[in-house]
C-alpha cells in the first residue's frame, strides 16, 4: 500500500516537472485553436468567381472585331422599361449609316411648347442637381465639393450639335454617367430641345422676342411698341 502511494505521488512530482508553466501551456492551447479555426474558415473561402477570367468595364478585347469587349444588343432585344416603343427616334443619332452621330444637329420630330414642358420637368429631375437649374454648372452636387460640369451657356456647348447632347445622356461622358436606363429617347430629346431653351434665354436680344413677349416683359411700356422701343 504504501508503495503505491509512493508511487503515484512521485508520477505527480514528475508531471508537474515536465509539464511547461501553466501561462505557456494556455497559450500553447489558444495558438492550437486558433490555427485549427484558421484552417476550416480559409478551406470555406474560395476565391473562384472572384478570380475567373472576365472583363472589366469598357476593357478592349480581341476577340471581337471592333475591339470591344462589351457588346450592343442583340437585334430585337425587348429592353425593361418602355425604350423599345421609342426606338425610331433612338437610332436617329446611333444609326452610323445616318452620319456621325456628333454632326446630327435636328431633332426627329416637331419640338413644342408641350415637349419643352416635359424637357424641363425632366431637366429639372434629372440633370438639376450637376448643372443647376439655369444649366450654368452651379448644381448642389457641384457646391458641395464635387466635380464642376461645365457651363450650357459658354460657345463650345452653344454651338455643339444637339446630337452630341443627346449623346452624351445617352452613354455618358467624363464624369457623367449614362441616363439611358433611367430616362427614355424621346425625353432625352426633350431635354435637349429645353437646354437649347436655356441657351437662348441667357442670350436672348429684343429681336428675338415677339412684341407680346416683349409687352409680358415690359408691362409698363405702351401698349404697340415693338421690341426696338419703337411703335409698330
Amino acid at each position: 500500500m504504501w508503495s503505491i502511494e509512493k508511487s503515484s505521488m512521485q508520477y505527480a512530482v514528475d508531471s508537474r516537472q515536465t509539464r511547461p508553466p501553466r501561462p505557456l501551456y494556455a497559450l500553447r492551447v489558444f495558438c492550437c485553436l486558433l490555427l485549427t479555426a484558421y484552417c476550416l474558415l480559409s478551406s470555406g473561402c474560395r476565391q473562384d468567381m472572384h478570380d475567373q477570367p472576365k472583363y472589366k468595364p469598357y476593357a478592349p478585347s480581341n476577340f471581337f472585331e471592333d475591339n470591344r469587349s462589351s457588346r450592343p444588343l442583340v437585334e430585337g432585344t425587348v429592353p425593361r422599361s418602355s425604350l423599345s416603343e421609342e426606338s425610331p427616334l433612338a437610332r436617329v443619332v446611333m444609326n452610323e449609316q445616318a452620319g456621325a452621330k456628333d454632326k446630327v444637329n435636328a431633332f426627329p420630330f416637331v419640338i413644342t411648347a408641350e415637349v419643352l414642358a416635359r424637357g424641363r420637368e425632366r431637366f429639372n429631375i434629372s440633370c438639376t442637381p450637376c448643372h443647376g437649374r439655369l444649366g450654368d454648372g452651379e448644381g448642389m452636387i457641384a457646391k458641395r465639393g464635387f466635380r464642376r460640369p461645365p457651363t450650357f451657356h459658354d460657345d463650345r456647348l452653344r454651338e455643339t450639335p444637339v446630337g452630341h447632347l443627346y449623346d452624351v445622356i445617352t452613354n455618358g461622358f467624363g464624369a457623367m454617367s449614362s441616363y439611358a436606363d433611367s430616362i427614355t429617347p424621346r425625353d432625352r430629346w426633350a431635354i435637349v430641345a429645353y437646354i437649347r431653351a436655356l441657351q437662348l434665354s441667357q442670350r436672348a436680344t429684343r429681336s428675338d422676342m415677339s412684341p407680346e413677349e416683349w409687352q409680358k416683359l415690359n408691362p409698363a411700356l405702351p401698349k404697340g411698341v415693338a421690341p426696338g422701343g419703337t411703335p409698330k
